[in-house]
């Protein structure tokens, strides 16, 4: 035998012991996928393969003809569930296509003897499944093209607060919470033309000694008086000239933090400015020099303070010394991490309007979520809604010393409308989540959803309800939009627009809470567990991001096939019934997940336009419920933990109820394990779209970001090459006069532009970390700048740092 003859046949075996190895895993998790009510593929695919290897080692040609069966039947079996989907085809068909190509090789053929006979069946498979990629990668079933409207249909849109063009006064610009500028100097022809103008960076990061695992930057700065005030990680406030990014002044509020803390958040800073002839809360004319300009941060260990916008000292008038302790103040429950305030509160002329976050999923003996609204001069309590109270307004007093515990809370942003006086607020379920069978019919008649409130006395003008008996931390979870739309006869609707985690967008009259956009109830699966029920109806915008499908194996996914063989097990064992199926013991597949399909980034809506730009999210979550039993006692040893870990995934305590519950998102088991965090649900995993707020319809949506940062924190030394996947998305976007829509948050380190009109990307930079966080943009001395703090987010996984980065066209290219 010659030594040629010798190699090939060493080869021959390898390639059946790896045939065998595919075959054999194949088998026995087919058989698992049969037990779980999974398709019949795996075991079959498996015993072909495993026959196959059989006569490859005998070195029997009849070893490719049955390989051949296996490859068509595999192509077949795919293009009948998922069609010519690039990414759904590409792991049913990867290993099973490289394996018969491997056949296919001139010294494997000879060693086997294999005649055209034999190999015909199998080049023709390998052909088409090659094609199928081929064809497949050309047509994206995701992809939606079109072009929204670029009339001007409001040129004057309502400006009640009189901001600026070039200025960026709130959390969102307005209080209106658009994330829209009028500035067009950058628009979508020269933005190609970008450069980095300037960077600041902090110096804050974090310290593994005493920060939780969610230890986020996710601040957008505000700017005025041609100067930046922002938050970093430890919420220190920091004010920064516009032009050149140096430091005026840094304010720290000396922020308190364990590891213990499920936050350590800063979403951004607001602003008050003292108007002439000034009243306080009381009526009283406002006689304080202190503080014309007041910059006003919440700190995460229960603290809101107030700051000379100026000098960056604190302004002595207001609370004690510039403070004001909301966890000690008409709290019931006290612990350190449980109360955590996270976002920018509403200001109106005289009040602080402030919204709270509560721990999640730790007892039922948490913190009140109450809106509070303070004098913004003086620091002093004027009104409260407690939602869970059976009167939201009663004030603290003796005989009511403190806010309801576990009352529903509002950890987003709130919008203001100036005209209508009414401030609207975003609301979540009270702690515990995923099982409501403590819950009085007081505690779940608002959350989820929205309630507006007159802004002047906290009282009740209407709310609207976005989730029935909520199990599944499905919050109205960004802040609101506040947008007048454009009827057939010309006249103006005073709309509000309601993002939610469900990925519903709620769209409602502002004045009186009606729907705008039907949002009828349907059917909702029910079986909730012991003690506990669900609601028979939820309600279903007809605006939504949601698929229309529920979930089924075409849309399971994997990198490769026994990936994708794993993951459909997984999801066969677990409950799922399509959306609001509740929460189990034997673990529910929640979709959308807890992370929702909109977070607190919201939408960017053009008023003129009368359009919208959304980066929705989807990712799956496991929910499961997990009875009380020695190890997973009802109460906390009181010399022991009190408080968890900190984070929203893993298990919960769920002190005081039957069940702690365990949740994460649904990944791939198999990646995991070597550190690659991907979902077990085809991609996209994230996306942009543009919508027609005058039809309520969804005109384009685009896969958005690379596979290219999705290994930053695993133990694998390598990076991804910049595949466009569809990526998810933490924070929010950015949208301009000028036709362009500006994002920074995915899970890949870039800021991209977008053609406002078509989604399409038309420039992008990289970032040094994750900018898990809301660009935005102003102008001085008619310059534009674009600015986007890229800092990273802990429980994102993405790289962390602490860069403020500000964009700006060449000075010779202002002009043009």
């Amino acid at each position: 035998m010659s030594s040629i003859s010798r190699a090939g046949g060493i080869w021959v075996s390898l390639v059946a012991i790896l045939m065998a190895i595919v075959g054999l895993l194949l088998v026995a998790g087919g058989i698992y996928s049969i037990s779980e009510g999974g398709p019949l593929y795996y075991l079959i695919s498996g015993l072909g393969i495993l026959l196959s290897a059989f006569f490859v080692h005998q070195r029997k040609p009849i070893g490719v003809a049955t390989y051949a069966v296996v490859l068509l039947g595999t192509l077949i079996w795919a293009l009948c569930i998922v069609g010519l989907n690039f990414w759904s085809l590409v792991p049913r068909l990867d290993v099973v296509l490289v394996i018969g190509i491997v056949l296919l090789l001139p010294f494997i053929r000879r060693a086997l003897a294999a005649n055209r006979l034999a190999t015909i069946p199998l080049g023709a498979g390998v052909i088409l499944g090659a094609l199928a990629l081929i064809v497949s990668a050309f047509l994206d079933p995701y992809d939606v093209s079109g072009s929204l409207p670029t009339e001007q249909v409001n040129a004057s849109p309502a400006n009640p607060e009189n901001v600026p063009d070039g200025d960026w006064t709130s959390y969102a610009r307005t209080q209106d919470g658009n994330h829209w500028s009028p500035l067009a100097q950058i628009n979508s022809q020269n933005v190609n033309k970008l450069k980095v103008a300037w960077v600041m960076r902090t110096g804050d990061l974090p310290d593994k000694s005493r920060d939780p695992g969610e230890a986020t930057n996710e601040a957008t700065p505000l700017e005025f008086d041609n100067t930046l005030y922002f938050c970093s990680l430890h919420q220190k406030v920091f004010a920064v000239d516009a032009t050149t990014g140096k430091t005026k002044w840094v304010f720290d509020p000396k922020v308190n933090v364990n590891p213990g803390f499920q936050h350590l958040t800063c979403r951004g800073v607001s602003a008050h400015t003292t108007p002439d002839n000034a009243v306080d809360s009381s009526g009283q004319p406002v006689t304080t020099t202190d503080c014309a300009k007041r910059i006003i941060a919440m700190v995460n260990d229960g603290r809101m303070v107030e700051i000379d916008a100026q000098t960056g000292k604190a302004c002595q008038g207001f609370g004690d010394n510039g403070q004001v302790d909301l966890r000690f103040s008409h709290q019931p429950y006290t612990t350190a991490g449980e109360y955590a305030p996270t976002s920018p509160p509403v200001i109106t002329d005289k009040l602080i309007i402030v919204n709270s976050a509560v721990k999640d999923n730790g007892s039922v003996h948490q913190p009140s979520g109450a809106t509070r609204a303070y004098d913004v001069y003086t620091g002093k309590l004027v009104w409260v809604f407690d939602a869970a109270n059976p009167d939201p307004n009663e004030m603290p007093s003796e005989e009511h010393p403190h806010f309801h515990p576990n009352s529903p809370n509002s950890w987003s942003v709130s919008s203001y409308d100036k005209n209508l006086n009414m401030v609207y607020i975003p609301m979540g379920v009270g702690t515990p989540d995923q099982w409501g069978g403590y819950r009085d019919k007081d505690a779940e008649r608002y959350p989820p959803g929205v309630v507006a409130l007159n802004a002047d006395t906290g009282k009740l003008v209407w709310f609207y309800q976005t989730v029935h008996h909520d199990l599944w931390d499905m919050d109205a979870s960004a802040q609101p939009n506040l947008v007048d739309i454009t009827q057939k006869d010309g006249s103006l609707v005073p709309a509000i627009y309601i993002p939610t985690k469900s990925g519903d967008i709620f769209v409602l009259d502002r004045r009186t809470g009606k729907p705008i956009v039907p949002a009828p109830e349907l059917p909702a699966p029910g079986g909730a567990a012991t003690g506990d029920h669900t609601s028979p109806t939820q309600p279903h915008s007809q605006l939504t991001m949601r698929p229309k499908d529920p979930l089924s194996d075409r849309d399971i996914w994997g990198a490769t096939i026994l990936d994708q063989m794993v993951c459909s097990v997984y999801f066969h064992s677990l409950r799922y019934e399509g959306p609001f199926t509740p929460p189990s013991t034997q673990g529910t597949l929640v979709f959308p997940g807890d992370l929702g399909m909109f977070e607190w980034g919201g939408l960017a809506v053009d008023p003129r336009r009368q359009i919208a730009f959304s980066n929705p999210i989807s990712i799956p979550f496991v929910s499961t419920l997990v009875p009380r039993g020695p190890g997973n006692p009802r109460w906390p040893d009181p010399n022991g933990d009190k408080g968890g870990s900190g984070g929203e995934t893993g298990l919960q305590p769920n002190y005081g109820i039957p069940y702690a519950v365990n949740l994460h998102p649904f990944l791939d088991p198999l990646l995991a394990k070597v550190g690659l965090f991907l979902p077990c649900r085809t991609p996209p995993w994230g996306a942009v779209a543009g919508i027609d707020l005058r039809t309520n319809k969804v005109v384009w949506q685009h896969r958005n970001g690379t596979l290219r940062d999705s290994l930053h924190g695993s133990s694998l030394p390598i990076e991804l090459p910049p595949v466009k996947i569809g990526v998810p998305s933490l924070g929010g976007p950015l949208a301009t006069a000028g036709n362009v829509a500006f994002l920074t948050s995915t899970q890949d380190y870039y800021i991209r532009a977008y053609d406002l009109t078509t989604g399409h990307v038309i420039w992008k930079d990289r970032l040094p970390a994750g900018a898990q966080s809301a660009p935005m943009t102003y102008s001085i001395n008619g310059r534009q700048y674009i600015v986007t703090y890229a800092g990273g987010h802990g429980s994102f996984l993405s790289r962390m740092g602490d860069y403020l980065i500000a964009y700006a066209l060449p000075e010779k290219d202002e002009q043009k």
